[in-house]
């Protein structure tokens, strides 16, 4: 309902954001359906005003710091207008703070595309900060001296100088981290490159893998598990699985035993896989986001140098030095998609080396295993040279107390015989 008197001192705003219209199946729309709107309460005008109208400072107090409509924990001195929401606006005024750079500066230094002037922090910052469609509208409406408008509300009105402001801070944040992001995933995409192909051309992990086909199929002869000509790699993680009768061994220290005694030149045949354990820490899935990224960040680059022909004068700069980042840029994702592409058909190689369905099989199952196998395979073979080493000290120790029993035994003799020649 309408107030029950007008209006006669200036009010305090209530900051929200206005619906324009009631959308279909919103409470709004019910209320406006049933009419509900007009059962809310009178409002007292005289009773809101006494309580919520601006105090108006008087004229000694507006120059010594009293009581004004400003956002006082921040420190303005002078009157100011707010129209941005209080909380927003405040967070908006601390993240200037941290820019050391005039409003009119910085503007020219996104249009200049000058990374040496803000970091890729601070541009996703500004960014947070772009007015909303409902913020632009407010400022358009506001028609008062521009001075006396807020730190956050004359950002604001700055940004709107600039078409598509958004758009041009995205781009900005994208040339900024370009050149550091394509680099760390194409040396992400060389490691496991690095890794399918060591793996691969690795003769001695080939010669240790037919030594366990040889020592499955010898345990499994005669049985439906026999006369194997391969095995799934998980396979490999199930050497530890299977103990010797006394429980004092498994096929893996048994495998390291039978390497040791006839082909010790395997037994560090890890050391042909140098790339397995950085590969291992990679996901395929997260470099092909990183991948997409990248390719839709260009696609913006583009999109956002075709629509700024039609700028003016005013982004005549940014044009420039946007197509010169796009000429290079195009080149660098250009190489990177081709060496992704070849990623992704050495990996599936890979996956096919060890007798596994690409579509079942992942990279990160196929290095995971593998890294653990070297990791199994190490320890046991640990275990068995301190075996070896305790064996050996026990067959000295054996031998020196045989020694011994054998000296005793000997001065013994020679006591008794002493003996006897003392009584005759």
């Amino acid at each position: 309902m309408s107030p029950k008197n007008h209006q006669s001192k200036k009010l305090k705003p209530l900051h929200w954001l206005k619906l324009n219209r009631a959308v279909q199946g919103s409470l709004w729309a019910e209320a406006q359906k049933l009419g509900e709107a007009s059962k809310a309460p009178e409002i007292d005008m005289s009773e809101l005003e006494n309580l919520f109208s601006v105090a108006v400072p008087s004229s000694d107090q507006r120059g010594s710091g009293g009581k004004s409509n400003s956002r006082a924990s921040l420190g303005h001195k002078s009157e100011k207008v707010q129209l941005i929401e209080h909380r927003r606006a405040y967070n908006c005024e601390i993240m200037l703070s941290k820019v050391k750079i005039p409003l009119h500066d910085l503007m020219s230094s996104v249009l200049a595309l000058e990374d040496s002037a803000l970091d890729v922090d601070q541009v996703d910052n500004l960014i947070k900060f772009c007015p909303t469609k409902e913020e632009m509208e407010l400022l358009k409406g506001y028609s008062g001296d521009r001075e006396k408008l807020g730190k956050c509300e004359q950002f604001f009105l700055e940004l709107m100088q600039v078409p598509r402001i958004e758009s041009k801070l995205r781009v900005f944040s994208f040339k900024i981290q370009f050149r550091s992001q394509v680099s760390d995933l194409r040396n992400s995409l060389n490691v496991i490159n690095s890794a399918a192909e060591q793996i691969k051309n690795s003769v001695k992990l080939k010669r240790v893998m037919q030594t366990i086909l040889s020592l499955g199929n010898a345990l499994n002869q005669g049985t439906a598990r026999g006369s194997a000509i391969g095995f799934k790699l998980d396979s490999l993680l199930k050497l530890t699985e299977t103990r010797t009768r006394n429980n004092k061994m498994t096929l893996m220290h048994y495998l390291c035993k039978v390497l040791a005694d006839k082909l010790p030149e395997l037994l560090n045949f890890s050391k042909d896989l140098t790339s397995l354990e950085p590969a291992s820490k990679l996901q395929l899935k997260y470099l092909a986001e990183e991948m997409q990224a990248i390719s839709k960040g260009l696609e913006k680059v583009v999109q956002e140098l075709s629509l700024s022909e039609n700028d003016g004068p005013m982004s005549e700069e940014f044009r420039k030095i946007l197509k010169e980042f796009l000429c290079f840029a195009e080149a660098k994702v250009r190489s990177l998609a081709s060496l992704y592409s070849g990623v992704g058909r050495n990996v599936d190689a890979l996956i096919l080396y060890f007798g596994e369905d690409p579509s079942r099989c992942t990279f990160e199952q196929v290095t995971s295993t593998l890294v653990n196998f070297v990791r199994m395979f190490s320890r046991a073979h640990e275990e068995n040279c301190k075996q070896l080493e305790l064996e050996r000290k026990k067959a000295e120790k054996d031998t020196e107390n045989e020694k011994s029993k054998i000296h005793a035994s000997h001065d013994s003799k020679h006591s008794l015989h002493t003996a006897i020649k003392n009584i005759k």
